[in-house]
């Protein structure tokens, strides 16, 4: 569905993308991970058509979004980290914007804010930014485009909202289309990702689908604090050490996946977690 290949871009005093190569498919959700100023929304924005590269090509289902063709923006929604919304009731906001959507579902939209316990009544400028976020996901979902963007969605949420974020989400998910979302909080989207995603320096650094991960990576722990000896990745936790290693045998791995503790070991012996996949650095 997205194809980038050999993508280049910078801002006036920091490049921040060079030659990256990377795909997502229909299908999946995609979780985005990576450090401050790796360039997660910065990528969003250009497969957006918000941000224009300076080299390489950037494929969105036979769309370059530089472009900004109305058949293309309208297959496509980013619900970016920070935005404004108008002093105006959701009602105005959905009769001002909806039409754009030809694929836009006003029960789903309304139900969607039942689910999330929005007030109906306010105009959106007098909300919190979580009651604002929440009708902002709402009217993402309700257009029912076939390439979802979001940037850092469960910011501002409560931990009950969080948990209708997931419900609702998971009730969209389909194969037709792509979903792609760059969060900090790993922990919050754990049981939607299907494909983790981690970018460092600009470049991909792992791209592997859970069920993959789950294939060739043991998650485990050693309530006697000592540390496997072919372990890739270890920590100190609460109830003994946690740690990484190969499995034992292809698609026989054991333990929950901790997305977390694999952005850390990606992070710290990214060379080993490769070799594990059977692949070079990237």
């Amino acid at each position: 569905m997205i194809k980038i290949k050999s993508l280049g871009f910078g801002y006036k005093r920091k490049r921040v993308f060079e030659n990256l190569n990377l795909e997502f498919g229909a299908g999946h959700i995609y979780g985005l991970l990576g450090k401050n100023g790796t360039g997660k929304s910065t990528l969003l924005r250009a497969i957006m058509g918000l941000l224009f590269p300076d080299q390489g090509v950037i494929d969105a289902f036979g769309n370059n979004p530089g472009n900004r063709r109305p058949a293309y923006l309208q297959e496509v929604f980013m619900v970016a980290e920070e935005f404004h919304l108008p002093g105006v009731s959701i009602n105005m906001f959905v009769r001002c914007n909806a039409s754009f959507y030809p694929n836009f579902n006003v029960t789903q939209f309304w139900d969607y804010l039942k689910e999330f316990e929005v007030p109906m009544d306010n105009k959106l400028d007098q909300m919190s930014y979580g009651q604002k976020k929440k009708v902002l996901i709402s009217f993402a979902l309700a257009c029912n485009t076939r390439l979802l963007l979001m940037d850092e969605p469960t910011n501002g949420l409560d931990i009950i909202s969080k948990s209708q974020f997931r419900k609702v989400l998971a009730g969209v998910a389909t194969e037709d289309k792509c979903i792609v979302i760059s969060t900090h909080q790993v922990r919050d989207l754990e049981s939607l990702i299907d494909y983790v995603t981690i970018l460092d320096e600009g470049q991909v650094r792992f791209h592997h689908s859970i069920e993959d991960i789950q294939q060739e990576l043991e998650f485990g722990i050693s309530f006697e604090r000592a540390v496997p000896q072919d372990a890739l990745y270890s920590e100190h936790s609460l109830t003994g050490m946690a740690y990484i290693k190969k499995a034992a045998t292809e698609g026989n791995s054991t333990g929950k996946i901790d997305l977390e503790m694999l952005y850390k070991a990606v992070n710290q012996n990214e060379k080993a977690i490769c070799e594990a996949f059977g692949a070079e650095i990237l």
